[in-house]
């Protein structure tokens, strides 16, 4: 069973903008994932505690709007810092139950002085180690309003079993480039994480796995009206102003063939498992391999930055 790794898709729904709510439900499934033998479990982007929907219904481009400004400091005072050890009850548990976990969270980074906002993909394995924290390249277009831009420190590779897994945030997978660097650091397990809905997952999905012949899953969450905590800020004008349903799911399984090995599953909540052989990953290699004989590196090559940005840099006084 050494070839063989068992996924769980997590399509479950956030207490929207309640970080320690929303906690409990992720440590909650990954009780209910370990109990299923599952290995690797994935959230959705953003999930803890929950992806900034109220940007498109409170005019959020709008200037020094009251709305907004208290949306958004509830936002950072339900985000994550991971300095403060605010994960540390999910690496606790992957270790206990041996459970690799990719988890979509809103990181509070003290590295960035603390006050804003990054859309990060943790990676934690199942010896309970977060092993990379990418935080989401570019925003898109209104997530710019509340998210920062991040940088390629987290753009790494994972061995897990017999695979070399990665991942990237939502329209992050559209990117040739950050694809590129993670197939050249020997992915062929592309996890792919996405707020919700099925009209992002249903093409490209298929197109990664056909592309690096690899397996793809992209796992998205669901939002509803009645996730919303009635003491949100702003409660009844989002209850007026939003659908009933924003995001219905979509999550699925690609194989490195391109064809669905799970077709995606909308308008459902609850965690869906595949089984992956790693030698079908072997098999659609033989005639293309995008990082390997199927490349020229002598005509095209990818310049990767790893360094963390910061703002601050500082030098110690040279002992006397």
């Amino acid at each position: 069973m050494q070839n063989f790794l068992k996924v769980g898709l997590a399509q479950i729904a956030p207490v929207w903008l309640n970080k320690i709510a929303t906690l409990q439900k992720v440590l909650h499934c990954m009780e209910e994932a370990a109990s299923n033998k599952t290995e690797l479990l994935v959230f959705g982007e953003a999930f803890l505690p929950g992806y900034p929907f109220w940007l498109a219904y409170t005019n959020g481009a709008g200037w020094d709007l009251k709305i907004n400004k208290e949306l958004h400091a509830h936002y950072m005072h339900n985000a994550v810092t991971l300095e403060a050890g605010e994960l540390d009850q999910v690496c606790d548990l992957a270790a206990r139950l041996n459970l690799a976990v990719y988890l979509g969270i809103i990181e509070r980074p003290k590295d960035r002085g603390g006050h804003s906002l990054y859309c990060s993909l943790v990676y934690i394995d199942s010896n309970g180690k977060i092993g990379s924290v990418h935080r989401k390249l570019q925003p898109t277009y209104d997530e710019r309003l509340t998210w920062a831009p991040g940088d390629g420190h987290g753009l790494l590779t994972h061995p897990l079993k017999q695979f070399t897994v990665g991942g990237l945030n939502c329209w992050e997978n559209w990117m040739p480039l950050p694809r590129a660097s993670l197939y050249a650091q020997g992915e062929n397990l592309h996890v792919a994480v996405w707020p919700g809905n099925l009209n992002n997952t249903q093409d490209i999905t298929r197109f990664i796995a056909r592309e690096s012949r690899s397996y793809v899953i992209s796992v998205s969450s669901l939002m509803r009206q009645s996730d919303f905590p009635e003491d949100t800020p702003h409660f009844d004008i989002l209850q007026k102003n939003t659908p009933v349903n924003l995001a219905n799911g979509g999550s699925c399984v690609a194989g490195p063939d391109g064809e669905w090995i799970l077709e995606p599953i909308v308008d459902y909540e609850g965690i869906q498992y595949a089984n992956l052989d790693i030698n079908k990953v072997y098999q659609e290699r033989q005639n293309f391999d995008p990082a390997g004989h199927y490349s020229r590196p002598d005509i095209t090559q990818l310049h990767l930055n790893r360094e963390r940005q910061t703002t601050l840099k500082t030098e110690e006084d040279n002992p006397r």
